[in-house]
């Protein structure tokens, strides 16, 4: 846990997901949770240290995905704010979630043993668009972005200049994109670089700046303009899936024991953005023949 700012915490180096907490003069307000157990107790504690008896006042989840919300539940009864669409997500999470949470470490056995009764914290608190949290002399603003999910949220601290961005950036990784709209995700690096932030926590990977969201739009910028010309040409998916994936696999480093995995992730996203054209095709046909797709403007 390294404090990044006078009572600001981050943790970037632990498995899965990043998270974060910060501390008012009235408690604690978490941002997305462990999806490891131990990790999520041993935050949870650490932070417990930190605040001398105060309570923990929010969990503030960025997305629904398994890597910001299972430790939700090693803070009970601290109400979870999410989007409303990560509520109606999460409402939804059963057996097969709980399944899948726990496959997801088959090949780690001593973390498998951990899971031994998960427990889904549904948003007791949601908003559509934006959120303000004023108390103990902070000032947090939650912001709907979008892009990697719909539920995609920001935090901005505008006094502090610094921003909390979950899974829309990820730091010489390659993203996530199988429920994304890349579309949507440039919009949102646009409005995150027009915050002007000091600093900005991602969702993987380490504290950037501006650089981290640049690089990011570049990679999303490259895809959809090689998806939008392979499509145009009538290829198919799979073929532009393939030829895509033999351009970009290279651009952010890959752990040999995550190849086979990261590689399955690449092709989903380039997958998504081909079905994106597809619809957009359609759509075109229909009422522009001859109109292309606006690409966000950056400033």
């Amino acid at each position: 846990m390294r404090e990044i700012s006078p009572g600001i915490f981050v943790e970037t180096d632990q498995r899965g997901a990043n998270y974060s907490a910060i501390l008012t003069t009235d408690g604690f307000v978490v941002i997305d949770t462990p999806i490891v157990p131990k990790q999520a107790v041993a935050f949870r504690d650490e932070l417990k240290r930190v605040a001398g008896g105060k309570p923990f006042l929010y969990v503030i989840n960025t997305d629904h995905h398994r890597g910001h919300i299972v430790g939700n539940q090693f803070y009970t009864p601290t109400p979870v704010v999410a989007h409303d669409i990560a509520w109606k997500h999460m409402k939804g999470y059963g057996d097969n979630f709980k399944q899948r949470v726990i496959d997801s470490f088959k090949k780690e056995p001593e973390i498998q043993a951990q899971f031994t009764d998960i427990q889904i914290i549904v948003p007791k608190i949601t908003f559509s668009h934006r959120l303000d949290i004023v108390r103990g002399g902070r000032d947090i603003r939650i912001i709907r972005i979008g892009g990697h999910t719909a539920a995609t949220s920001a935090i901005w601290m505008p006094n502090e200049r610094i921003l909390f961005v979950g899974d829309a950036v990820w730091v010489d990784q390659h993203p996530y994109m199988a429920q994304g709209n890349s579309k949507e995700w440039l919009d949102g690096l646009t409005y995150i670089r027009k915050l002007r932030a000091d600093q900005i926590v991602p969702g993987r990977g380490p504290v950037t700046g501006r650089e981290g969201t640049e690089r990011m739009s570049e990679y999303i910028r490259y895809i959809r303009a090689r998806v939008r010309t392979m499509h145009r040409q009538g290829r198919t998916k799979q073929e532009t899936v393939q030829t895509v994936l033999r351009e970009v696999v290279g651009w952010f480093p890959i752990a040999p024991a995550l190849k086979s995995k990261t590689e399955s992730q690449i092709k989903q996203g380039i997958g998504r953005i081909w079905n994106e054209m597809e619809k957009a095709a359609k759509v075109k046909d229909k009422a522009e023949p001859d109109s292309e797709p606006d690409e966000p403007a950056d400033e």
